[in-house]
């Protein structure tokens, strides 16, 4: 996409800071012109009573002290970059702001308000300063502004940007560490309440399972509390659900420990059940869900969960040639054997890396004497690796009235020239995703892969263990996942697998080292919905049971790209 000539010329400009040029090219790229605005406002998703809030609160107040009369404006937002609110400023600067969207609401992410000291710092995750004419749009280039993002010392997670705002001519450079200062004091204070709210929430954990066996969640801010019985019932695309109702409890009863509400809710697996929702202590600290009679639920049929991954052609027929995609170790070869439902007596195999290394004629020879002993299936493996001459060859014998022929390559959206072409003359088409986009399937992919080792039921991974294993980028696919389980096999042949058990560089999740295991649970649920609906977010949302608002929401949070 090109810039248009009134950003390509400030762009261009060599004055202009590498972050503001890149954050207005950002800026042009999601569709938002200088001079057109495309706030959203959303009020009623502000949370007053939330931990930012309550933290934020004696440091802005020590603030506006120190800043007194001057003209100034300082602004709250959420970790959605969503304004919260204008605790104090200048009465005239304050209606100036007002007017351009600057509510209790307003969501300044770049998309929405372009290059700003809230969105910018947002998306950067770090302080930025953005001086008049640095601003996108052509309404905020009289103010100067700072902002720095707020973290949470525990969980490293964003939970808002602190920000200070005042006209040009009233600008600072003192500004930059007054407002990283007072970011650094929530942090403090986040940390502080941190442990006192997670002593609540284990001391009404507690309290609702004494004696019982039912099921019983609490959902905390970075912090999931799980009984037996609901770790068996619930699903992780339910965890979202829930979190979303409770954000709504939250609002509707204003925090208040003596509120509950209670309703019934359609879990993912078809199950329908009565939900109560109550306040731990505070909104602010948690919500405890509790949930009753889960055996006397009533069924409905449950939501069609078919992948794109899983879809098979019903027969390898002639005439009708199949391709298989994906990344290297993602079970090409043996999805292929599979096609043929167990029959491997009659499988010719070439790989399309040998032409680079014999040369196209000996290949292409090799390719004939292949089809010429009519074997029951032709595999022709690495397909994205043939040159041009050999991919149009091997397109034409694509058609033979008898042969069945499978080819293997890369993703589709990776193949060009004659081996896209090629690819794409295959009227049945297998892709497979990655190990990393599967997280969902580990704990069937390692029972089979037991199984497979003859270790039958004598070994057992645990939930804990497999949760490792989900946040790891797995570049080798199922043949490093194979490896892995082979490696636990030969030290161990029964009981339970934990951590330990594990490889070194695979006992601590990456990924977990920065996601809460809800936030895992959610970032595995979403990708899963996204990948079943072909990527249509309208309708995973519909599917996870969340609305669209949401969606996007978490996808933002949790770094998710589709």
């Amino acid at each position: 996409m090109c810039l248009s000539p009134e950003v390509a010329v400030h762009v261009s400009d060599n004055t202009m800071r590498p972050e503001i040029a890149r954050s207005w090219w950002r800026s042009e790229l999601s569709g938002l012109s200088p001079t057109a605005p495309n706030l959203r406002l959303e009020p009623d998703a502000v949370d007053g009573r939330s931990r930012l809030v309550a933290a934020a609160e004696p440091v802005l107040a020590d603030l506006a002290t120190e800043i007194g009369d001057a003209d100034f404006c300082v602004l709250l937002a959420d970790r959605e970059s969503r304004i919260v609110n204008m605790p104090f400023g200048a009465r005239q600067l304050r209606a100036r702001l007002e007017t351009l969207g600057v509510v209790a609401g307003g969501v300044f992410l770049e998309e929405t308000t372009g290059t700003n000291s809230i969105a910018t710092a947002h998306e950067l995750r770090r302080g930025i300063a953005v001086h008049g004419e640095e601003h996108y749009l052509e309404p905020f280039k009289r103010f100067s502004c700072y902002g720095h993002p707020v973290t949470h010392p525990v969980t490293r997670r964003l939970e808002g940007v602190l920000d200070i705002t005042c006209l040009t001519e009233y600008d600072s450079p003192l500004l930059a560490p007054l407002i990283a200062r007072a970011a650094r004091d929530i942090e403090e204070r986040l940390l502080l309440n941190a442990g006192r709210a997670e002593q609540r929430l284990l001391a009404a954990f507690r309290m609702a399972t004494a004696g019982r066996n039912r099921p019983v969640l609490v959902l905390g801010e970075g912090v999931v509390l799980a009984s037996p019985g609901a770790v068996d019932l619930l699903d992780p695309v339910d965890h979202i659900r829930l979190r979303e109702l409770a954000a709504g409890l939250c609002v509707r009863t204003s925090g208040s420990p003596d509120a509950h509400h209670a309703r019934s809710v359609e879990l993912a697996s078809g199950r329908i059940v009565s939900v109560r929702f109550r306040p731990v202590a505070s909104a602010i600290d948690g919500v405890l869900v509790e949930f009753h009679d889960p055996e006397q639920v009533a069924t409905v049929p449950r939501r069609g969960s078919g992948r794109q991954s899983d879809a098979r052609p019903a027969q390898l027929t002639p005439g009708t040639p199949v391709y298989v995609g994906g990344a290297p170790g993602t079970g090409r070869t043996t999805t292929v054997r599979a096609l043929l439902r167990g029959d491997r007596n009659r499988i010719s195999t070439l790989d399309a890396a040998d032409a680079a290394v014999r040369g196209e004629a000996a290949w292409l020879a090799e390719l004939e004497r292949a089809v010429s002993s009519c074997p029951d299936l032709l595999a022709v493996e690495d397909v994205h690796l043939l040159t041009d001459a050999c991919a149009v060859h091997l397109r034409r014998l694509l058609a033979h009235p008898e042969l069945r022929i499978a080819l293997t390559g890369a993703p589709l959206a990776e193949l060009t020239g004659q081996c896209a072409v090629l690819a794409a003359s295959c009227p049945a088409q297998i892709e497979l995703f990655a190990l990393r986009d599967r997280a969902e399937e580990l704990p069937s992919l390692v029972r089979a892969m037991l199984d497979g080792l003859g270790i039958d039921n004598r070994l057992r991974f645990m939930p804990v263990t497999l949760s490792a294993l989900a946040g790891h980028p797995w570049p080798g696919n199922l043949h490093e996942l194979h490896t892995v389980v082979r490696t636990v096999v030969a030290r161990r042949s029964a009981g339970d697998v934990t951590p330990h058990d594990l490889p070194e560089g695979y006992q601590v999740s990456p990924w977990l080292r920065r996601m809460t295991p809800l936030e895992r649970a959610e970032h595995n649920a979403i990708t899963a919905a996204l990948r079943q609906c072909g990527g249509n977010k309208l309708r995973a949302a519909k599917q996870l049971g969340i609305s669209r608002t949401t969606l996007y929401n978490r996808m933002r949070t949790l770094r998710i790209n589709a």
